[in-house]
């Protein structure tokens, strides 16, 4: 081979070498900025990751400020797409198509509009105070930035409105029967002392090391605050959502009822899901699984020698006292327990278990009345706070024994406790994806690990395992009841019957779930569609593995680049399966 030949090939890799050097570089940096950005546009979401930088911030709520933020994502988009993905490394490479992603769907999602609609039963403006237990409370500085916070408080309901009221303009308002829980959510806040109201909470009890004369000065400002700033600001937030939005809202509960709201809900059931099912094939996919699941409820109907149909069997868990605590510490207490006998069992089936700790604490009770049995909070980047199992303790009566197993496997271990902090603690994960998911991914492996239970020890008993079913059951009644009121014109009655008809749960809880799907269009359609794609891949891994399957690796890898959309998981778990394979042989 010649010299010229030679040097061509040396230039040729070098330039290559140049371009990838340049691509990664521009890409990094992009990421670096967008985060950063991010962090800035939304300051609780940095005081929850531990990044104190923004402490004394709310995100500006105003419509200018929501027009700037879509601005700047078509920006990131557009310099995104400015890189040439292919001169990244494999690893970029898929940073790259996740990012680009999120950029684009961010940006298609705002002709939407649903910023018009800022009110929410669930959690919003009207109880900012639940922002609180997210934060760290140990210096002074803490303290003073938590009051600053407070005194801004009069901005963020100003801007709330302010949005609230294009909403009406443009007839794009939330469902009346949602938004009549509100008010008694903003009575809450009207307190006539300081110190009776929920944003009082965190200077009741200061640590040690506060020296008292400073704790006696912060109390002391708190107290003028919350009662110059915060009670005027939600009087008046009060008189505006009784005068003004309630009377505009809409009789109607699905998303099709709004302008373009079918094609709204499309773009949600892609974006939830991360597939292209359209909510026809969806609801077709919730009915097939409400049937297949209805016949495994009835085994266990049949194996108790019940003697009545289905629904006497619901009626009967519903009301027998057998099944329900009297006292909210006694419901507590279950949780801590069954929490406590999970968590040893778990190095069955993982390889690689999360370093973070996690906790089990009360729903404040402020909003616990409207929301559901129990959620889940990640835990704080700089592992200042851990993770957090947040159980309902609300009318006790009305919760069951049976599912305490069960919700404990979804929220916490194996569940969201273990899939999220892994993820927080992989190495060089960019921030983007180490603190966000997509929640087909997250929350389809909450369903899946329901699933996981019985190798734990769990569901012992035939009331636990209807539990269980229960569980799934209700997952996949919410695809038919989230398509049926967001797509095929169903009322909110139907979808209630709909859930009482095939689910055990408490009418109490059924209706809390169906008013979230309504609030929440398309999220509820991530659980079942993600778990379906997960057990999926498990039954092809054990099928082509057979004796040489380890579900501990299988469960490594499924996890081990944290969240991704469903068909980049197929192909992540495809070339693991590959790799397997070439292993053995």
């Amino acid at each position: 081979m010649g010299n010229r030949v030679l040097l061509s090939i040396a230039a040729g890799l070098l330039a290559s070498q140049g371009a990838l050097a340049d691509a990664t570089e521009d890409f990094h940096a992009l990421l670096d900025e967008a985060w950063e950005w991010y962090l800035e546009q939304h300051p609780m979401v940095a005081s929850r990751a531990g990044d104190r930088r923004y402490n004394t911030e709310w995100r500006d709520r105003s419509l200018a400020a929501i027009e700037v933020r879509h601005l700047q994502r078509r920006d990131f988009l557009r310099r995104a797409y400015a890189i040439d993905k292919t001169a990244l490394s494999e690893t970029d490479q898929l940073n790259y198509e996740l990012f680009r992603r999120d950029q684009q769907r961010r940006v298609d999602e705002h002709q939407f509009q649903g910023f018009l609609m800022p009110f929410n039963q669930r959690g919003g403006v009207q109880n900012l105070d639940g922002q609180a237990s997210y934060l760290r409370f140990e210096t002074v500085r803490d303290y003073e930035d938590w009051l600053e916070r407070l005194d801004k408080i009069d901005t963020v309901i100003d801007q709330t409105i302010e949005v609230a009221d294009r909403g009406i303009e443009q007839e794009t308002v939330l469902p009346r029967v949602l938004m009549e829980r509100i008010p008694d959510q903003i009575v809450v806040q009207l307190v006539e002392d300081g110190e009776d109201s929920p944003l009082y909470r965190a200077f009741e009890t200061m640590p040690e090391t506060i020296p008292g004369k400073d704790q006696e000065r912060l109390r002391a400002a708190a107290v003028k605050t919350i009662e110059d700033t915060v009670v005027p600001a939600y009087r008046k937030l009060a008189r505006y959502f009784e005068k003004t939005y309630l009377p505009a809202t809409r009789d109607s509960v699905g998303l099709s009822s709004l302008p373009n709201g079918s094609a709204w809900y499309e773009f949600l059931a892609r974006r939830f899901t991360t597939t292209r099912m359209s909510p026809d094939e969806i609801h077709r996919k919730g009915l097939e699984e409400v049937k297949r699941i209805r016949g495994e409820m009835q085994q266990i109907i049949d194996e108790l020698e019940f003697e009545g149909d289905f629904q006497d069997f619901l009626t009967f868990l519903r009301t027998d006292p057998q099944f329900y605590y009297d006292d909210p510490d006694d419901l507590y207490e279950a949780y801590l327990a069954t929490s406590k006998r999970i968590d040893p069992e778990l190095v069955k089936l993982f390889g690689t278990l999360p370093r973070m700790p996690y906790g089990v604490k009360p729903i404040p009770d402020a909003i616990a009345p409207d929301t559901t049995t129990a959620y889940y909070s990640r835990p704080a980047a700089d592992g200042s706070r851990a993770g957090i199992y947040w159980v309902n303790l609300y009318r006790p009566e009305v919760r069951p024994k049976y599912e305490i197993e069960v919700l404990s496997v979804h929220e916490a271990m194996p569940g969201h406790h273990l899939q999220l902090a892994i993820q927080q603690e992989l190495d060089n994960m960019p921030n983007f994806r180490r603190y966000s998911g997509f929640t087909a991914f997250v929350e389809g492996w909450g369903l899946y690990s329901e699933s996981l239970g019985y190798d734990l020890g769990l569901y012992k008993d035939p009331y636990s395992r209807f539990g269980a079913l229960t569980y799934d059951m209700w997952r996949a009644v919410r695809l038919v009841v989230d398509t049926g009121i967001h797509y095929k014109g169903w009322t909110r009655q139907q979808a209630i019957d709909f859930f009482k008809d095939n689910a055990a749960k408490t009418e109490y809880d059924i209706v809390n779930e169906i008013d979230r799907y309504i609030v929440m269009p398309g999220q509820a359609l991530a659980y079942k569609i993600g778990q379906l794609k997960i057990l999926s891949l498990r039954a092809h891994a054990e099928a082509t593995l057979g004796d040489d399957f380890d579900v501990r690796a299988f469960h490594d890898a499924l996890l081990g680049a944290g969240a991704l959309p469903l068909d980049m998981l197929q192909q992540r778990m495809d070339d693991w399966l590959a790799e397997q394979l070439a292993n053995r042989s």
